[in-house]
């Protein structure tokens, strides 16, 4: 029996798990300011909690300045705070919850103190063996004080640490037993540590400025504070930072190349445009799919425009491909809230149109192609659109750069189970007929893996294709509060 879909429910947006980011200055220099600013670049990547641990290499080993809270990064840092902040080495994160609870127990970075000095750790994913490593430690006496994987990723590597000569041996032997997604940072009383899953789900990369070592989850943090791109952490990789060794590298968790498997959506919406992952620009693979669209799904239209700030990209490459002038149909407010802070879908969609204003002179009498980056439930879809036509376009046209979602994600994405998702329970005529568009067309899924340079990519959102097997158990949660 067909279910019914009912748009009466959460917010149509994606959101990212988190984003990471570490600095080791060789020459003693204070990192914390720098660390605030490379997260301000990453803010995009969640905007729930952020938090700084930083720690002096040539103080007590079992001592870290860590701060953190709920909100922005420029809400929960004061000039005052980053300038009590001293050490040379430090981590930083940025969060949305796609598993564990919003709550400020849950920001990071976790900072522990064992027999072994500290632990600072910043993790983007989420593992699909949590739950059954949190039970296993839990039966051997551990403690947990919160809900996120990141507390059980540090166990681990406290444990390992315990029967290994070295921090970097334990985190290796730590992910060994983890299964999912991760990009991780580490800091240690003498050591930055990095880690990718052996698919590389979420990006990871390294920069250098001057005698100062980075890693981030994306390049454009590494632009934000002058610092040159040294290269990606490879999937499967431990990279260890020390002024003696400089970079070193530990492969041994790789796996053959055809098994990797990017998230494809850190090209399509999450990454910001004027980042790279994994010598790919983020900015030409939209530039691609709007192409691709204007290929597989021509029609004729006066304008093309994209829905800030996602689909801008995308319309371009339609507008270029098809030769349909590009225009701005939208004026994004900036200061607005995200959507789902309001708790009725009412008011959900009054945020649509307090978010975005249609500029009726560019759409007055014409046939518009809107590009968006995707459809989730289907829930501002529709006001989008009517604020097309109420500001007098005469058809608009819908593309959407990413095929239809119609499994949930696992991995750090928060793609709902599937009685949520629109395409689950509708053709792509039915879609378009709740929408309120003249016509519907999606990416092809053939397209997927040449929006990311040839890399294999995961598409298990669109096909039920996991690269890893899903939990038996739903540990993704609903952006609990």
């Amino acid at each position: 029996m067909k279910q019914i879909f009912d748009p009466a429910c959460a917010e149509d947006v994606l959101h990212e798990e988190c984003g990471v980011f570490g600095m080791y200055d060789f020459d003693g220099g204070d990192v914390a300011a720098s660390i605030y600013y490379g997260l301000f670049a990453l803010q995009h990547r969640g905007q729930e909690s952020c938090g700084i641990a930083v720690s002096e290499t040539k103080g007590p080993m079992g001592k870290a300045d860590a701060h953190k809270g709920m909100g922005l990064v420029n809400e929960v840092f004061t000039q005052e705070k980053l300038s009590s902040m001293r050490g040379d080495i430090g981590v930083g994160h940025v969060r949305y919850s796609t598993a564990g609870a919003s709550i400020r127990e849950n920001a990071q970075p976790l900072v522990i103190h064992y027999v072994k000095g500290i632990l600072a750790l910043g993790h983007n994913g989420n593992l699909v063996n949590a739950e059954e490593l949190r039970r296993e430690l839990a039966y051997t006496g551990a403690i947990f004080q919160t809900t996120i994987d990141t507390e059980v990723i540090a166990y681990l590597i406290a444990r390992e640490r315990l029967q290994t000569d070295s921090v970097e041996e334990a985190v290796g032997r730590a992910c060994r037993r983890l299964k999912g997604a991760y990009s991780l940072v580490v800091m240690s009383p003498r050591k930055l540590i990095g880690a990718r899953d052996p698919y590389g789900f979420k990006p990871l990369c390294i920069g250098r400025r001057d005698n100062a070592y980075i890693l981030a989850s994306e390049t454009c943090a590494l632009d934000t504070i002058g610092a040159e791109f040294v290269r990606d952490v490879l999937p499967g990789e431990t990279v260890t930072i020390t002024p003696e060794g400089g970079i070193v590298s530990d492969l041994s968790r790789a796996v053959e190349k055809d098994r990797e498997a990017r998230c494809v959506f850190e090209y399509i919406y999450f990454a910001r445009p004027d980042s790279r992952i994994d010598g790919v620009s983020v900015y030409e693979s939209r530039i691609m799919a709007g192409r691709f669209l204007a290929k597989d799904s021509p029609v004729e239209a006066d304008l093309v425009v994209g829905v800030p700030e996602s689909g801008n990209a995308a319309a371009l490459g339609y507008s270029m491909e098809s030769g349909i002038p590009y225009g701005m149909a939208f004026v994004k407010n900036g200061y607005v809230g995200r959507t789902f802070i309001s708790p009725g879908q009412g008011n959900r969609e009054s945020g649509v149109q307090v978010k975005l204003n249609v500029l009726k002179e560019a759409v007055r009498g014409k046939r518009v192609i809107m590009i968006d980056d995707s459809i989730v439930r289907g829930t501002t879809s529709n006001p989008t659109i009517r604020l097309l036509r109420d500001a007098g376009a005469a058809k608009v046209h819908v593309r959407i750069s990413a095929p239809p979602f119609l499994w949930p994600c696992y991995f750090g994405i928060d793609i709902p189970e599937r009685g949520q998702l629109i395409a689950y329970h509708h053709s792509v005529e039915e879609i378009r007929e709740i929408i309120g568009a003249d016509t519907l067309g999606y990416l092809r899924m053939e397209r997927l893996k040449e929006l990311a340079g040839g890399l294999p990519v995961c598409s298990g959102c669109f096909d039920g294709v996991y690269p890893v097997e899903p939990p038996t158990e739903d540990i993704r949660g609903e952006h609990t509060e």
